[in-house]
């Protein structure tokens, strides 16, 4: 069974040209001018993803992305941004809502094809891997659940594949580039600062129960995930 793209654009020759792409290349293309008809069509159907413009009429693709990730039939829907605004405020503002991925206009079909295959081979859950302990945080890959000294934490998927890795690799400290091989995969069209938005949401996700402390950023070489706080050295005089 083809997976499943909604695309999300008030322009109607470039949504048929989308379209039409994604189905020549064996995808099931599903249409949405507008927020509000996206809206409508995924109370219907669930699409394995959906490609959304930034710039709609009526509600904004950035403001639709924040209602899918707030609510828990669709926060885990793959979601690339489709947009003219190359600015970098603009880029990590789409990452902040809970985008996977971010294209500018204009783009190639060809790379618009990968970046969404891509996305859809990093979405896809692991199976018989072992739950992960670390200071009272723990990761069922399983059962896709966290808890922090028991108490249940909420995690966007890529949070929870990013947490995943460093539980597995800890006290080791990783540079941008190499969690975006190990954890992205297919990353030649991700830009490192993705790396950053995602440890700051990770970071958040874990506050309730402290554990945000275990993730440590060592200035001029990246992160790293310490099976205990490290108190921060004090100056002798």
């Amino acid at each position: 069974m083809p997976a499943s793209v909604l695309i999300v654009e008030d322009e109607p020759a470039i949504l048929e040209l989308i379209a039409i792409n994604l189905q020549h290349a064996g995808f099931d293309a599903l249409r949405a001018k507008s927020a509000e008809e996206a809206g409508r069509l995924l109370n219907d159907v669930l699409p394995d993803l959906v490609l959304l413009d930034w710039m709609l009429p009526g509600q904004s693709g950035l403001a639709l992305a924040r209602r899918l990730r707030g609510d828990a039939r669709t926060r885990e829907l793959p979601l690339i941004f489709l947009t003219a605004r190359a600015d970098e405020s603009d880029k990590l503002a789409g990452l902040e809502s809970g985008a996977d991925d971010y294209i500018t206009k204009p783009f190639s079909t060809k790379e618009l094809v990968a970046r969404i295959r891509a996305v859809l081979r990093r979405r896809k859950p692991q199976h018989g891997d072992e739950p992960v302990e670390i200071a009272g945080l723990r990761l069922d890959p399983s059962a896709h659940l966290v808890a922090g000294n028991g108490r249940p934490l909420a995690l966007g998927p890529t949070e929870f594949r990013l947490l995943h890795y460093l539980l597995t690799h800890p006290n080791r400290v990783y540079s941008r580039a190499q969690l975006l091989d190990e954890v992205w995969g297919d990353h030649v069209f991700i830009e490192e600062r993705t790396v950053d938005v995602h440890i700051r949401r990770l970071r958040q996700a874990l506050a309730p129960s402290g554990h945000d402390a275990l993730i440590e950023t060592v200035r001029g070489s990246g992160y790293a995930l310490r099976t205990a706080v490290v108190a921060p050295a004090v100056a002798r005089g």
